[in-house]
């Protein structure tokens, strides 16, 4: 019994050595022991290994692709035209001893601080360089700034072990300020284009217009002097046909013409004052001997 109680403490003591000096590597990642915050082995490959326990301790580093989302930033390109850009990055640790003396006991935090602080002097760099104004940065030639951008990054982030794979623009806008007096000089340009547009409709149709107005004067006019001639080719014809029938009879024409002057003139109880020998009522008795009447 005595040495089953002195067993059982050992055995603990020896898995809990044992646990604290085997450690485990996952294909994801990279791995290094240190000794007193000395590096002692780099560890690359998955699988299980071994370290001092109590002594020596294991960090971890991410072996796949990683992400970083920069702050937004403003940049002045050639044309003065300020902009705010946001940027992102893919990068991952090339060099997890050369990580490791760069940014010590910081991390993977404090890796991304140093990588944020070389992307956005770059884009500033590039973006602020001769001949690259703000329509160069929101045209195709956009890609080849991006390359740029990317190249130097990669270079100036060698030196944390970092390799930086691509630098991408994400956004590309005005500062908040300026903004509306974008928006106001938008407006202003779509008004004075309606206001042109409204001058050349009103235009074009004053030409209709006129060019309707001056149609139907011709056409009035044409038809006017088309109805004057018919006119009077009528009464031309009319004339020569009283004349006509007045050379076959003329007694019985002037009886008749005395008639349709009665009746037009002796309507709707007409008074008439006239002398008693008026060659106008010849044909009611007054050729006859008999008095006309005075009216009637």
């Amino acid at each position: 019994m005595k040495r089953l109680a002195y067993l059982v403490p050992v055995l603990v003591l020896g898995l809990a050595v044992l646990s604290s000096s085997i450690f485990v590597v996952d294909e994801r990642q990279r791995a290094l022991v240190l000794q007193f915050g000395q590096i002692r082995q780099v560890i690359e490959e998955p699988g299980l290994n071994f370290k001092v326990p109590f002594i020596q301790e294991v960090v971890y580093y991410d072996d796949r692709i990683l992400s970083l989302d920069t702050a937004p930033i403003e940049v002045t390109p050639s044309d003065d035209r300020r902009l705010v850009v946001d940027a992102f990055a893919r990068y991952r640790i090339n060099d997890v001893v050369q990580f490791r003396q760069a940014v010590g006991v910081g991390g993977l935090r404090a890796g991304e601080d140093r990588l944020e602080g070389i992307i956005n002097p770059q884009i500033r760099a590039v973006l602020g360089s001769d001949g690259v104004t703000s329509n160069t940065i929101l045209s195709d030639e956009r890609a080849a700034l991006m390359e740029q951008i990317t190249a130097q990054a990669r270079a100036r982030a060698a030196v944390l072990g970092l390799e930086v794979l691509d630098v991408r623009l994400k956004q590309t806008n005005l500062p908040a300020q300026n903004l509306e007096a974008t928006f106001a000089r938008m407006r202003a340009e779509r008004e004075r284009e309606a206001t042109d547009e409204i001058a050349r409709g009103n235009e074009a149709a004053q030409r209709v217009r006129a060019q309707a107005d001056r149609t139907v004067v011709e056409l009035t006019s044409e038809a006017q002097r088309e109805a004057e001639i018919t006119r009077g080719e009528a009464d031309a014809e009319r004339n020569r046909i009283f004349a006509e029938a007045f050379g076959q009879d003329a007694e019985f024409f002037e009886f008749y013409r005395s008639m349709t002057a009665y009746e037009r003139a002796l309507r709707n109880n007409t008074t008439m004052v006239i002398t008693p020998d008026s060659e106008f009522f010849e044909y009611l008795g007054g050729s006859a001997g008999g008095t006309p009447p005075a009216n009637r």
